[in-house]
């Protein structure tokens, strides 16, 4: 049994377990630490328990006292539930804590009351009340000092336990599904009622302030690199729209030739060890590269117009399947809530009710997992794609303004916003090309100017990894949050949200939940999404393609195998 905290009503103390760590008792003012239970002094007090049976679990020695001092008249006790991180169990984060003892006092010591003509009976009695609640005070240390020594040794055996990943109960081998939600903004778990999610996150792992995107923070580029452990630059993804500089091709988001998908993705690497994938719409999946060909029985082409429902069942069915055709790795995607992102920007009821609706379809793959008796088995890997951020007409840049210093024709701009991509033609050395932008930025005539940097690609800041691709345009500009770059002023006014800046900027994070066999309950710091292709090796145990992120990564965030 464990106890989250404990509570006496009317003077004794409350109590919380501190992430697990135990030290002996060290006093601070106020307040007292034995074994990772903090005893603080307040004027009320309760003992909190996970549910109204633990009563009969209490050791026996304290068990009559503490009954006595809760039976007594003057007490009423109450139970409720509260998740207690800890067992390997799942439980409902909804549930909350409130189990109180509360101090009921009689009408005759109400000092509005009148004075009772017996003064030495009322003497007694409220003698006899300090008594008793000196009685319970007492027993509330001898709890806390006599359950504590008594679990020590089976807490220290039960946390080693915990320290390893749990045995599959169902399944005969590890499946990894990773769902992308397209421009779910670290934050938008916290601002609507998401208990789906939070059921993931408060049994697993979660990015303690969000999943850091690869730059540039847009669609394609962000869902390849998690798919190859690349950077852009190497896999070549660069944008979610590029020309070929040698060839003068377009790359569209519809572009299947293998020729602009580099790198060894997920889905490959499983194949090439003889194991099955299955892709619901991830960006790249439908190109037949490699040892992977799409089958049509687990690669699903994109179609934006197939319900969300019908993509959940989709991934489910696949889990009635014998047991060797089951897909050890499965992508899902949703275009919510980016989809109205756009349209509306971060802080809109719309952005709420989309979240909601990807609440809804995690709560619909929980229960079909449910039902399966799988749910526990299956690592779940949630993430999003980029951030979002409001933008509208004030923040405008134009490039015409810059025509004093220099003229950029529309056929030298690959991207205006939010990544400005130029490519001169030849016979314009775009280091004069940037010399002259940057004088007329900095001159204080162009209208926002100050808002945007250029640079050359091989003088960007080295944290973006931007530059070792001939595919990326000589020339980029760095846009402030929120601003836009359009050629030429026009009459049209624009508000809405956009992504793709910097992904040092805050708002660009997004999700990181990691639910399973070896994902322990807790938070890690904020990395970047090109360490996920590890991550998913290690889980599936096989040995994966060269990337960019860090091979240690994963003894970082897993638990180790039993």
């Amino acid at each position: 049994m464990k106890i989250q905290s404990f509570v006496l009503i009317n003077w004794s103390a409350s109590s919380t377990r501190s992430n697990g760590q135990h030290s002996d008792h060290s006093p601070v003012t106020g307040i007292f630490r034995i074994k990772g239970l903090f005893v603080n002094w307040t004027p009320f007090v309760h003992f909190t328990f996970p549910n109204k049976d633990s009563l009969g679990d209490l050791p026996t020695v304290i068990e009559t006292p503490l009954i006595l001092a809760f039976h007594s008249p003057i007490y009423h006790l109450s139970f409720q539930t509260k998740p207690i991180l800890g067992p390997p169990r799942e439980e409902d984060p909804s549930s909350q804590s409130g189990a109180l003892l509360s101090f009921n006092t009689d009408s005759s010591l109400d000092p509005s009351a009148k004075e009772s003509p017996s003064r030495p009976r009322t003497t007694i009695i409220f003698i006899a009340l300090i008594l008793l609640t000196c009685i319970a005070l007492s027993a509330a240390f001898a709890f806390a000092f006599l359950f504590y020594s008594s679990s020590s040794s089976s807490s220290s055996s039960s946390a080693a336990a915990h320290n390893v990943s749990r045995p599959l109960k169902k399944l005969e081998k590890p499946v990894v599904l990773l769902i992308s939600s397209d421009g779910f903004r670290f934050g938008y778990q916290f601002k609507t009622s998401t208990p789906n999610i939070h059921r993931l996150i408060a049994n697993g792992t979660e990015a303690e302030v969000g999943l850091i995107p690869v730059f540039p923070t847009l669609t394609f580029p962000y869902h390849y690199s998690i798919a190859t452990g690349l950077y852009p630059a190497y896999h070549g993804i660069i944008n979610n729209y590029f020309l070929d500089p040698n060839t003068g091709e377009a790359f569209t988001m519809a572009s299947p030739e293998p020729k602009w998908w580099l790198g060894e993705p997920l889905w490959e690497t499983l194949v090439n060890h003889g194991l099955k994938a299955a892709t619901y719409f991830w960006p790249g999946s439908e190109v037949k590269k490699g040892s992977w060909n799409c089958p049509e029985k687990f690669c699903k082409f994109y179609n934006g117009s197939v319900p969300f429902e019908d993509r959940v069942d989709t991934v489910l069915s696949y889990f009635d399947l014998p047991s060797s055709e089951i897909p050890v790795f499965m992508t899902l995607y949703f275009e919510d809530p980016d989809h109205q992102g756009h349209q509306v920007g971060a802080d809109d009821p719309e952005i709420t009710e989309a979240v909601a609706r990807i609440d809804r379809m995690i709560g619909r793959l929980i229960d079909g997992l449910e039902k399966r008796e799988i749910f526990e088995d299956v690592t779940i890997i949630m993430v999003g794609d980029h951030g979002m951020v409001g933008t509208c007409d004030k923040k405008l840049i134009f490039l015409d303004d810059l025509a004093s210093w220099i003229e950029i024709p529309a056929e030298w701009v690959q991207s205006y916003s939010p990544l400005l991509a130029i490519r001169p033609p030849p016979g314009y050395a775009p280091s004069d090309v940037v010399a002259k932008m940057k004088e007329g930025l900095e001159s204080g005539k162009v209208e926002n100017g100050k808002y945007l940097k250029v640079y050359l690609k091989e003088e960007l800041p080295s944290r973006l990894h931007y530059a070792a691709s001939d595919r990326i345009p000589p020339i980029i500009g760095l846009i402030e949050e929120s601003f836009k770059v359009e050629l030429k002023r026009t009459k049209g006014k624009e508000c809405g949200g956009s992504y793709g800046y910097d992904n040092a900027v805050f708002s660009m994070r997004t999700i990181f939940i990691g639910h399973g066999p070896q994902f322990a309950r807790g938070k890690v710091p904020s990395f970047e999404n090109v360490q996920i292709y590890n991550l998913v090796t290690s889980i599936l145990k096989i040995q994966g393609a060269p990337n960019n992120g860090s091979s240690a990564f994963p003894v970082s965030v897993l638990l180790p195998s039993q």
